[in-house]
């Protein structure tokens, strides 16, 4: 149980990552370092990422049928 639990947060991780990255992260990188503008978005698509998860886990844990 322990496992798959590791296994999802990890693929939840990387959904959250490579989602977050394509958004708000030109193709052409003009400086190491991210700009405020990029920082901003990211913020707010990280937020908005976990928000929308807790939201579905929540709404699945309460449709559960009754073991």
């Amino acid at each position: 149980m322990a496992e798959k639990e590791m296994e999802y947060r990890v693929e939840l991780f990387n959904k959250l990552t490579h989602t977050c990255f394509n958004k708000c992260i030109e193709n052409k990188y003009k400086e190491s370092e991210l700009n405020m503008g990029e920082n901003s978005c990211i913020d707010r698509c990280v937020s908005k990422y976990w928000q929308v998860t807790n939201l579905v886990g929540q709404l699945l844990g309460n449709n559960r049928p009754p073991m």
